[in-house]
């Protein structure tokens, strides 16, 4: 059987880099890589990421600590004494409405984040032969981050190009882009994605409302109300619990 050709997949935890993982899968063995930089719910996204990729038996794996972003600042995620906006529903029919989530580019983003991770993710594609970089990056259905804009990733390829040995070629693939939340959700079930394993919530877990066993989602930040608006609108349950 002819072996599948290396490519480098980002995968944070999330439901997003989830799909992309099991979608870079179907043509390629995938190299997972994860980034600590020092965000609130650091332990939980890189136990969701080990729980991922041992789902997939992922062998090549790579965990690189920046830590230098929480000492950089500037977003509610890395930085404590800046509050994460919270919204609070009254059930699962207003957690599933968006229309409030915050607008313009919200507190939540990292300043020119993905631009650290896809270096590293170059790095290592030149070292060890990978000629594709997959991230589940998501324009049209998501949180607003500037980063996460297909120009972004078109230009960056052009940096690529540019800083590389010449003989390099890596391309970028963002194959959920220009979907929404509910095709991403749709496309994780065709491909029986373990959306079980993933945490797309902006703060650590905490045991569900009214006690119970396990860990809940917070469902008053804008990711917790875009994943579960996403389920809702493909007519899935969302296996995760919320605090709602």
């Amino acid at each position: 059987m002819e072996n599948k050709p290396l490519a480098i997949v980002l995968v944070s935890g999330g439901m997003d880099s989830l799909v992309t993982a099991a979608i870079a899968g179907l043509e390629n063995e995938p190299a997972f890589l994860h980034l600590n930089y020092g965000q609130r719910t650091e332990q939980r996204e890189l136990k969701a990421f080990n729980n991922i990729a041992d789902f997939y038996n992922v062998k090549k794996r790579l965990v690189v600590d920046v830590g230098y972003l929480k000492e950089i600042g500037g977003s509610a995620l890395t930085d404590e004494k800046i509050t994460v906006p919270l919204r609070t529903p009254n059930g699962s029919a207003e957690l599933a409405e968006v229309s409030e989530l915050t607008t313009g580019i919200p507190i939540t983003y990292v300043p020119f984040r993905n631009a650290h991770l896809l270096s590293i993710a170059v790095s290592w594609a030149e070292v060890i032969g990978a000629k594709k970089i997959y991230i589940g990056a998501v324009e049209e259905d998501s949180s607003g981050y500037p980063d996460c804009r297909e120009v972004f990733y078109k230009a960056f390829e052009k940096a690529i190009d540019a800083g590389t040995k010449p003989e390099t070629r890596i391309e970028i693939i963002t194959p959920l882009i220009h979907m929404k939340k509910s095709a991403i959700v749709k496309k994780g079930m065709e491909l029986n994605a373990p959306f079980h394993l993933t945490w797309s919530c902006y703060l650590p877990p905490y045991p569900p409302h009214g006690g119970g066993q396990g860990e809940a989602a917070c469902g008053k930040c804008d990711s917790c109300r875009l994943r579960f608006k996403g389920f809702r609108e493909a007519g899935v349950t969302d296996p995760i619990q919320y605090d709602i």
